[in-house]
């Protein structure tokens, strides 16, 4: 009897031992290449964004917008997804010759992408070599708006903006805006100003020439109470704040 139990126990593990070296086998053989493929399908998808290559890729859309004209790179941008984000980084659907509907759609535009606070997104909606004052401080050209704007969102906190539309001519337009934000310290402010702003063809923003002062405020006086990001359609205006 013992003899039998130990001969059934003998062909038992043999058995089980040739299953797990077959799994083995056909695991190593098929299955484990196919997931060290996924694997690597996974990793380069979450890897971080590679900035180098962003930056490629908007030099080289600048180059074609340069050599194929400048209306019809900006609509190819907007067909192919400049943008990566897939967010709008001001309208560039209005081009000169501005009626008062194309006008207030851009400053609409530009409200929206200021709301974002986000640099990189911003400074597309400008040329590559564009001009700002801003109070007393002169920036010109791409990175340096990146570079603005990222002190200035580090600074200016919980930040929200009303622009509205003033004047316009062909290619110009004059807008006057106003937008609440707190320091570090917990201290409000409401901030005044008039922009005047240049396009190009394409509809980029090539000049922008910006008169702010700062009012300081207490936190029962903020009239900007939407959650950050872009103002809602049914939220007032400047003129309807009394503003």
């Amino acid at each position: 009897m013992l003899e039998a139990d130990a001969l059934k126990w003998w062909f038992a593990t043999r058995s089980h031992a040739a299953a797990r070296d077959h799994f083995f086998r056909i695991f190593f053989r098929s299955w484990l290449p196919f997931a060290v493929d996924f694997l690597k399908i996974i990793v380069r998808l979450l890897a971080p964004l590679n900035l180098a290559a962003v930056e490629e890729r908007v030099r080289t859309w600048e180059s074609y917008r340069h050599r194929a004209g400048l209306i019809h790179a900006t609509r190819l941008e907007r067909i192919c997804g400049l943008n990566l984000e897939g967010e709008k980084c001001g309208d560039t659907s209005s081009v000169p010759p501005f009626t008062r509907d194309t006008a207030i759609q851009k400053v609409r535009g530009a409200e929206d992408g200021w709301n974002s606070r986000n640099p990189g997104k911003v400074s597309l909606a400008y040329t590559p070599d564009s001009r700002w004052r801003n109070r007393a401080e002169f920036v010109n050209a791409r990175a340096k708006i990146v570079a603005f704007l990222t002190r200035k969102w580090a600074k200016e906190l919980d930040y929200r903006l009303i622009k509205e539309l003033w004047a316009f001519t062909n290619n110009r337009i004059a807008v006057r805006f106003a937008y609440e934000w707190h320091d570090d310290s917990g201290n409000w402010f409401r901030s005044y100003g008039n922009e005047n702003w240049e396009f190009d063809d394409s509809g980029l923003m090539r000049v922008r020439l910006a008169c702010i002062n700062d009012l300081p405020i207490s936190a029962s006086e903020r009239k900007y109470h939407w959650p950050l990001g872009r103002r809602p359609d049914d939220h007032p205006g400047l003129s309807d704040l009394g503003l």
